[in-house]
């Protein structure tokens, strides 16, 4: 979807700035929350993951997200579906290198993590299947400065 369209769907509450990036299972755009006075960080679900996760999941989970209250996890600001199906959330858009980035300055890093405790085995290094599976997307390749 364009982000005209996507502008004429979320209606006035959102104004929507420019696309952040793009994943498989979402596009994540800058936007001006127009009631709080505040820049964020707009995640719209591809329409092909949304059906197939179904608008009640979305909402059970987004509820679940919401109440999870920790330095490390942005917190969910808002959420909701569009009038054609289009599920979406916000939350704080943090300005900061990406992980992409990061790494590439800084390659010892993900050796770092990897090394972080319970994450070896004897002879070898483990990486764990959550840590293997961060996706590249806006929300988990914002880090602060």
């Amino acid at each position: 979807m364009d982000i005209a369209a996507l502008q004429v769907a979320l209606g006035t509450a959102y104004r929507i700035q420019r696309e952040l990036g793009r994943g498989g299972m979402a596009t994540v755009y800058l936007a001006d929350d127009t009631k709080h006075g505040r820049q964020v960080a707009l995640k719209v679900l591809h329409p092909e993951f949304a059906a197939s996760l179904g608008p009640d999941r979305f909402r059970r989970e987004i509820t679940t997200a919401a109440r999870l209250q920790h330095p490390h996890i942005l917190t969910v600001y808002d959420s909701g579906e569009t009038a054609d199906g289009l599920l979406w959330f916000t939350m704080p858009y943090v300005v900061g290198e990406s992980l992409r980035d990061r790494l590439r300055r800084d390659r010892q890093l993900l050796e770092r993590l990897i090394r972080m405790p319970g994450r070896q085995t004897p002879g070898r290094v483990k990486l764990d299947p959550a840590f293997a599976s961060l996706r590249n997307t806006p929300r988990f390749q914002r880090l602060s400065p």
